[in-house]
């Protein structure tokens, strides 16, 4: 199974970069596995008087650049293989946009659904006393990730002041605005997704409105992205979530479709257009479908490994820009080069929340707030410096992205650690 292999792919990736980079034997076997996997049990008591126990994790990859930063997910895919995972493409996501934080990652292994609001909130506060002697503001600062929010922060953040015996507000980001949330940080991944596009089309000169996207993922990031991409002009076809997705020819209203969304539960159904939903306008897809339609950008914004040897060969988007962590296999970017596809990796294209989440860290240590507007200027100057640094190395060493991004943020850990 894909998730079962997982960590062992993203490990082989991280040999073939530190091989190319002729890195020192004992720097490559410290950085092939995390520094610590914790696994624990969180007994809930349900509603009905009963107790479940589930199953979390926290995994710290490194914090040589500085406090490990990752998120955490509600999610029944969460494993002990997909966290350390994703703790190690965290370390390189902070060290390609230069921000001062180390890779973690964490979840519990649960289907958020099947739990009411008393039961989430038991849940999270349990996942916080399980982990709390190894979180921190200086150690290790959680944020959400799939399924959780910033109100799932703030019961977390809420439970490590108690335990901490003082008010904490740094050792959490992603939180409300009232608990020293950043204004911005909610839409910064989608947005910063944006920026990234903006840049493909400054290189590329492509316009606008003739550049279709179709989006899979319609959570907070496929939303956010949809929204700035539709106020740039871009023509977006399709949008998908879990269940399937919609196709609108003519180009859709992803604000509009948010609405319909919010009143009929699920996004089939919803194609709008303009201030218009009608069903005349489009037609019902499933995800697979969505991602081999003709468009020029793709954008897969939900989960891992949906582009795979088995479907990269049907892929007919010209750019993909990876929005959803580890979208791509190794196998399948092979054959997207082949066929002369170009895929902005993740580490790149979402390095935008994991970028305000720093943001939101200085504001909480500080207490002092920052605006909205410096928020969204400083996400957008970082991350158009990390785009201009992979594309050079890109060009000058006749690489694709993903290889040139690796090499640079690998690098950086690398030097770091000899210090």
């Amino acid at each position: 199974m894909v998730e079962q292999n997982i960590f062992l792919n993203t490990q082989k990736e991280f040999i073939k970069i530190a091989n190319l980079l002729k890195l020192e034997p004992g720097i490559v076997e410290e950085l092939k596995e995390p520094h610590r996997l914790i696994k624990f049990q969180i007994p809930v008591l349900m509603d009905k008087g009963k107790v479940r126990v589930f199953t979390g994790f926290r995994c710290q990859h490194s914090n040589v650049l500085g406090p490990y930063k990752g998120g955490i997910r509600f999610s029944e895919t969460v494993s002990g293989q997909s966290v350390k995972a994703l703790s190690m493409l965290m370390t390189w996501k902070c060290a390609l946009v230069d921000i001062p934080f180390g890779g973690a990652k964490g979840g519990v292994a649960v289907n958020p659904l099947e739990l009411n609001k008393q039961e989430l909130e038991q849940l999270s506060r349990g996942y916080v006393r399980k982990v709390f002697s190894y979180i921190g503001p200086e150690k290790d600062i959680p944020a959400p990730d799939i399924n959780t929010n910033p109100q799932i922060m703030a019961w977390m953040v809420d439970e490590y002041s108690k335990l901490k015996g003082e008010d904490s507000p740094a050792a959490f980001t992603g939180k409300p605005f009232k608990f020293w949330g950043l204004k911005g940080r909610e839409e910064a991944t989608g947005y910063g997704g944006v920026v990234i596009l903006k840049k493909l089309q400054e290189t590329f000169g492509f316009k606008p409105k003739e550049t279709t996207l179709a989006i899979q993922g319609f959570g907070n990031v496929g939303s956010n992205f949809a929204r700035f991409a539709f106020q740039e002009g871009y023509k977006i076809i399709a949008l998908s979530e879990e269940d399937g997705g919609i196709y609108v020819l003519r180009g859709l209203d992803p604000e509009q479709t948010l609405q319909c969304r919010e009143e009929k539960g699920k996004i089939a159904g919803c194609y709008c257009v303009g201030s218009v939903c009608d069903a005349n306008f489009g037609k019902q897809i499933t995800n697979e479908q969505l991602l081999e339609m003709k468009v020029d950008v793709l954008v897969p914004a939900a989960v891992e490994c949906v582009i795979t040897k088995e479907n990269a060969s049907k892929i007919k988007a010209k750019y993909i820009i990876e929005m959803a962590n580890s979208p791509v296999t190794s196998e399948a970017e092979a054959i997207l080069r082949d066929k002369g596809i170009i895929s902005l990796p993740d580490i790149l294209s979402n390095a935008g929340g994991v970028t305000v989440s720093y943001f939101e860290w200085l504001q909480s240590k500080a207490k002092k707030r920052w605006q909205k507007k410096e928020v969204l200027n400083k996400l957008s100057k970082t991350l158009e410096k990390a785009f201009d640094e992979v594309w050079g190395l890109s060009k000058k060493e006749n690489i694709n992205l993903r290889k040139a991004a690796y090499l640079l943020a690998i690098d950086r850990v690398a030097k770091a650690m000899k210090k």
